[in-house]
């Protein structure tokens, strides 16, 4: 099972960066759990400056940006 996070707090962009990886995650048809990290410190910890950020699997493959289901298809 793939483990996505979703790393930000909240704002409009976090929001659409989780539904694309929902959407991506449905169309691939894998079993994944997804979580949203919130906390800042957390967040800053792991050297994340811009949110919203991505990671699958604990790396962190995408920060500061929405990506595209179609993109995030071929992160997971």
């Amino acid at each position: 099972m793939l483990k996505v996070e979703i790393l930000g707090q909240g704002c409009k962009k976090c929001h659409q960066l989780a539904a694309n990886v929902q959407e991506a995650i449905a169309t691939l048809k894998i079993d994944a759990e997804v979580t949203h990290i919130t906390d800042p410190m957390e967040i800053a910890q792991r050297g994340i400056i811009t949110t919203p950020a991505l990671a699958v699997n604990g790396k962190v493959v995408s920060k500061g940006q929405v990506l595209p289901s179609e993109q995030i298809q071929t992160l997971l």
